[in-house]
């Protein structure tokens, strides 16, 4: 079981180098992403944008622009196109936003004609954390791209999570359903919702984990609440797994980690025909390129 992000380095050694293709990767957090890397021998890098700006950041950072393949584009939007198309034309296996906005890069990954979504598709954003506070990571749904899930939609989002935690050699995980409280009210609707989805986890219908729901987030994470609050439950304070009601939760909660606890994440879109990595443009190095790694150990 992979407990830390930079184990996730080791698992890929010796498997296939997957094919990342990065959009819009003008700047030095993608590019050097990338280049650590193709350097760890995870990856094969292609990189889609200004030639020019990608030749100047590879010489202020001291890279050696022969690793990786470029593929010149004129502006963002031609950089995601060309990107995808690249991907759907199965010339990449991974694609990666760099400089370019998520509305930007999410348009291109749906577009009818030569996106990444296949009918019915349902994409969802999944971050994996490491809080040093917590005794292993938190795989965490949805805190960039749904925002106000249905019951359809959880239902696909609690498979998602489920399928990461399997990728990061979780054997059965543990998924929580978060809500304000455990207690089960018809007049919540994130409750009932929680309550569903549990009882299809009971019944195998989400196959491969133990689901419990609605949990509030202490008795998610903490042992003792749920021994003061008498919840017999053997995901209370051991959650591997977290699905939010809704995106305003999952969102405070994710900056909640990173900033007042300093955790490290790794983050990617599912649903699509490839992981697609999306962190946000000011994310660092390091968040990138575990990013990376997350979605070599999940594509094909």
């Amino acid at each position: 079981m992979i407990t830390k992000l930079d184990q996730m380095f080791a698992v890929l050694q010796g498997k296939t180098k997957k094919k990342i293709v990065a959009v819009w990767a003008n700047d030095n957090h993608t590019i050097c992403a990338v280049s650590d890397a193709i350097d760890k021998g995870i990856v094969e890098g292609i990189l889609v944008g200004d030639k020019k700006e990608i030749e100047k950041t590879c010489k202020q950072e001291n890279i050696n622009i022969s690793k990786f393949t470029i593929v010149e584009a004129n502006s963002d939007v031609q950089a995601a196109n060309i990107g995808v198309k690249m991907v759907a034309e199965k010339q990449g296996d991974i694609l990666m936003k760099g400089l370019i906005s998520t509305d930007k890069y999410m348009r291109a990954i749906l577009n009818k004609e030569v996106g990444l979504l296949p009918p019915k598709g349902v994409l969802s954003h999944v971050t994996v954390i490491e809080n040093p506070n917590y005794h292993k990571l938190m795989i965490v749904a949805d805190v960039a791209v749904i925002p106000a899930p249905d019951i359809k939609q959880k239902i696909v989002m609690t498979n998602y999570l489920v399928q990461v935690a399997k990728a990061l050699q979780i054997e059965k995980p543990k998924v929580a359903i978060i809500g304000a409280s455990e207690q089960v009210s018809p007049a919540i609707e994130s409750s009932v919702h929680a309550t569903i989805i549990s009882k299809m986890g009971d019944r195998g219908q989400i196959p491969g984990a133990i689901i419990e729901g609605p949990l509030a987030l202490d008795l998610a994470v903490d042992k003792e609440s749920a021994v003061i609050k008498k919840l017999d439950s053997v995901v209370a304070g051991d959650a591997d797994c977290m699905l939010f009601p809704n995106i305003e939760a999952a969102n405070v909660f994710y900056k909640a980690n990173t900033k007042l606890s300093k955790a490290e994440l790794g983050a990617l879109v599912m649903g699509a025909k490839v992981p697609c990595v999306l962190s946000s443009r000011g994310d660092s190095t390091k968040t990138k390129l575990y990013s990376i790694a997350l979605a070599a150990l999940m594509a094909k």
